[in-house]
């Protein structure tokens, strides 16, 4: 089976932070699963280096925009790197072979027949010199009168225009700006209602953020929207007439995921269309991206007008929620967040993992605390895990000379790991990552109860038959929990399979008898929490 995973795509002009993290590690617990069960993957994903964002952060710091997007750009693939995310396909939205995929596709959705030219009103800054991008035409929301950009309101999900918002100001320096005629292209969405419609409906599975939002979006009636905007920074039009003018960021930056994986396989030999249509395919995003992936994606998709047929639209969305940090919104501009790079080197990378998806805005919004942080960590990653494997292994060395016994694991033990493989990869599959990594956790739950339930520090002089059999039972599932925690902690699973001579894998797997754990340490350190714990981040 071919599979596709695409992870949101980030403005490429400031620090990734946890809220970040938190939206796109379901992603790579994703990837690293199904190619566990043999499928074939591209996980693809990258920074998002054109737009407004981009060039206003390079306007401030007097570079260029293409400075400061090279310069986020490399620490995101170093964030990523930290955080263990295995991305097939990492690039990034200023690189020619992103740039000539969306200039061919562009030219093909001209030829499409549903791209109009028309004459609008563009918000201009007097005071910036500047048409601004709609997300920077701030004001009131003409539908619930609360703060809202000129793209959209966060405080009731309504799609709106510049022109729309009362009492409109530039976000940049807070002048009121004018409102000018401009051509520009637009993407005819009006066209697909039918479509976008069924496409929904043939997905009612989806995540209810997901599956909500785009039936609003529906029910209210697809407006079309404009693909191309004045501005210098961003890919040119290929249309004659449009020299000054680029493609507007939304109608190029979600085909990153095709021109990621087009240019993925180039390089393993295949065919883009063929592996594309062929593949299962997953979005990853948190919540405020839902229209682009749901609505904006597939329409693109289906006016692209190709001679040989559209390309899927996604079959899998999961849009989570929104993190917060010690109950408060995560601000940067308010100095309100962690960065996630300062974060993994204060922590282990799989704590970390663990904690933002286990405590994740899965279906509804979570909270990071340093104290809950630390607490979990030494409560579950060590009271738990660690303490199954450091208390089993360091009997082994000890009194076993570091050898495994021969004695097989019992029925009931080998049955409740075959279940487990089953069920927690049925929820991983579904997007239920919380369900499926508590599952695991169960094992090692398990496995603790069924080493002190066997007391082999009693048995070892009493009833060798017994400890053997207990120990046997408890490396079984040692073992086997690492393979089904390996999508979730990648660092300390493949050290524990290591110890025995094992790989990562989606099946019940034996301890080698005579291979000697001689290598093992404990697996994590305790955590203090810190004095100021609580307080700011």
């Amino acid at each position: 089976m071919n599979v596709v995973i695409g992870g949101a795509w980030p403005y490429a002009n400031g620090a990734l932070h946890i809220g970040h993290i938190a939206a796109l590690l379901p992603g790579d617990v994703l990837a690293r699963h199904h190619r566990a069960i043999g499928n074939k993957v591209c996980y693809v994903s990258g920074s998002d280096c054109h737009g407004t964002p981009v060039s206003i952060k390079a306007r401030l710091e007097g570079v260029s925009p293409e400075t400061i997007s090279k310069q986020w750009h490399e620490s995101f693939v170093d964030c990523f790197s930290a955080y263990r995310f295995s991305y097939d396909s990492y690039g990034k939205t200023s690189a020619p072979v992103h740039k000539d995929f969306v200039t061919a596709f562009h030219k093909s959705l001209y030829r499409g027949g549903h791209v109009e030219e028309r004459i609008v009103l563009q918000a201009w800054c007097p005071h910036c010199s500047r048409f601004l991008a709609d997300r920077y035409v701030t004001g009131k929301c003409p539908v619930c009168g609360q703060a809202a950009r000129g793209d959209q309101c966060e405080a009731c999900g309504t799609v709106t225009e510049p022109e729309t918002i009362e009492f409109p100001v530039c976000a940049i320096c807070g002048h009121v700006p004018e409102f000018r005629e401009s051509r520009q292209l637009f993407l005819l969405l009006s066209h697909f209602q039918r479509e976008l419609a069924d496409y929904l409906a043939g997905h009612a599975e989806w995540r209810k953020n997901a599956f909500e939002n785009t039936a609003r979006y529906i029910r209210e009636g697809l407006r079309d929207r404009a693909i191309t905007r004045d501005l210098d920074w961003g890919i040119p039009v290929p249309r004659d007439g449009y020299d000054c003018k680029r493609i507007y960021i939304w109608a190029e930056n979600v085909l990153g995921y095709l021109s990621g994986c087009s240019d993925w396989c180039t390089s393993n030999g295949l065919s883009f269309r063929d592996f594309w249509n062929s593949a299962w395919q997953i979005q990853v995003h948190g919540k405020d991206n839902i229209p682009f992936h749901t609505v904006i994606l597939p329409g693109l998709l289906l006016a692209e007008g190709h001679s040989d047929g559209a390309l899927r639209p996604p079959d899998q969305i999961l849009s989570s929620e929104y993190l917060t940090l010690e109950g408060k919104k995560i601000s940067t501009s308010g100095n309100w967040a962690i960065d996630a790079l300062e974060l993994a080197e204060e922590a282990p990378i799989d704590s970390i993992r663990y904690f933002l998806l286990a405590n994740g805005p899965e279906k509804r919004d979570a909270d990071f605390s340093r104290r809950d942080f630390i607490q979990r960590h030494n409560a579950e990653m060590i009271g738990v895990y660690g303490n199954l494997v450091n208390r089993c292994l360091a009997f082994v060395e000890k009194y076993l000379d570091g050898h495994v016994p021969q004695t097989a694991p019992s029925g009931e033990v080998v049955d409740l790991v075959e279940a487990a493989y089953e069920s927690i990869g049925r929820s991983i599959r579904a997007g239920e990552l919380k369900s499926a990594l508590d599952g695991a956790f169960g094992v090692l739950r398990f496995g603790n109860r069924h080493f002190d339930a066997g007391k082999p520090w009693e048995t070892r002089t009493t009833d060798t038959e017994a400890c053997s059999a207990t120990l046997s039972d408890c490396l079984f599932l040692i073992v086997n929990a690492c393979r089904l925690l390996a999508p979730f902690l990648p660092d300390s699973t493949a050290e524990v399979l290591e110890w025995f001579g094992l790989e990562t894998g989606w099946e019940t797997v034996f301890p080698e008898r005579g291979v000697s754990p001689a290598k093992s340490r404990r697996l994590f350190e305790r955590l203090e929490t810190a004095a100021d714990a609580g307080n700011a981040p």
